[in-house]
């Protein structure tokens, strides 16, 4: 059976015709569940991460529609409750692992002290993608894998043929140019 387009898997959970989580478990199931295994580091987790990801795409389409980004919107909810996920069996290694990316982020990320100097997360999203958009593609992919995808520099390694000392030297150089592009942008860190 040939997967739908994310138009018409979105116009199924429109229409709340269970056969858009069908289509969306065959066109997209594998990504999701890889993505949570690289944050919960267990199979059975990720399954019940990517179980979850369906039913909240479920309840958020409507009023939602993601008929253009429909793989993003599912990695977000499956990044989100993966983590929550994490955060919640206390596991401690993977734990410490996010703590470590953490750190590295808040380096460049700016983190307000109270409600009243929260930053709107939608301009920092643009400013923060209008940093990726300038590096080259594999800048780029090494730093969305790091910090998105939570990949270990050793993976990342691997799966770009790159010694590790270089994929941690990219990251750092990234880290310093996303830090002086946020405060050429008017943040202040």
């Amino acid at each position: 059976m040939k997967a739908l387009d994310d138009n018409r898997i979105v116009e199924l959970y429109l229409l709340r015709d269970e056969t858009a989580i069908k289509q969306t478990t065959e066109k997209y199931g594998s990504r999701l569940r890889s993505l949570a295994y690289g944050i919960v580091n267990d199979s059975q987790t990720a399954e019940e991460c990517e179980n979850d990801t369906y039913m909240e795409a479920w309840n958020t389409i409507p009023p939602h529609e993601p008929r253009s980004y429909l793989y993003a919107f599912l990695a977000r909810i499956t990044r989100h409750i993966s983590l929550n996920c994490c955060r919640d069996r206390s596991r401690l290694k993977r734990n410490a692992f996010i703590c470590e990316l953490s750190a590295e982020m808040e380096q460049c990320i700016p983190a307000p002290d109270d409600v009243e100097c929260c930053i709107d997360d939608m301009a920092l999203s643009d400013a923060i993608n209008g940093f990726l958009s300038k590096l080259d593609e594999e800048k780029r992919n090494i730093f969305v894998r790091r910090y998105w995808y939570l990949d270990s520099v050793a993976v990342i390694s691997k799966r770009f043929a790159l010694s590790e000392s270089k994929v941690k030297t990219t990251l750092f150089r990234c880290r310093t140019g996303l830090r002086e592009h946020l405060e050429k942008e008017g943040y202040t860190l």
